[in-house]
């Protein structure tokens, strides 16, 4: 099945995941691009396209991280919800957190999925794997057109 590269958001700012995140999409052989940006404030100035990130492409999905700093995955993710060019994005929780109040209110905030880190590096890297074999090559993720 040929698709087009599904451009990916990871938020994050624990660098150990950063890397495994990326090695496992490196690994599954399924071509996308990944952009990184470590804390809250940078991924909205990202999705917004403000200051060093004016030429950035939209993503199509937003992989986001809970607990960060400057502002957390949920304040985030209430920001893209309120901002109309952004709240059609999917955002998907990729935490540490298997609290049933962070999973519940991910849900109700908008996030479309919630994927608990597994601690084990294997584990995390398998479950890398089927994320990404779920999320471009099973569903349908919106194409977003340039909006300014």
């Amino acid at each position: 099945m040929n698709r087009e590269p599904v451009e990916i958001l990871l938020v994050e700012d624990n660098e150990d995941d950063i890397v495994i995140v990326q090695e496992a999409f490196a690994d599954a052989k399924l071509a996308n691009v990944i952009n990184t940006v470590r804390d809250g404030e940078e991924a909205l100035a990202y999705l917004r396209r403000e200051g060093l990130y004016k030429v950035a492409r939209q993503p199509g999905l937003v992989l986001m991280d809970i607990n960060m700093p400057k502002k957390n995955g949920f304040e985030v993710m209430q920001a893209m919800k309120a901002d109309p060019r952004l709240r059609a994005l999917p955002i998907i929780m990729l935490t540490m957190s298997d609290r049933e109040e962070d999973i519940l209110r991910s849900y109700t905030d908008g996030a479309c999925s919630y994927i608990r880190k597994p601690v084990d590096l294997i584990q995390f890297h398998a479950a890398i794997k089927q994320f990404e074999v779920y999320w471009t090559m099973v569903s349908r993720i919106p194409i977003h057109t340039s909006t300014t």
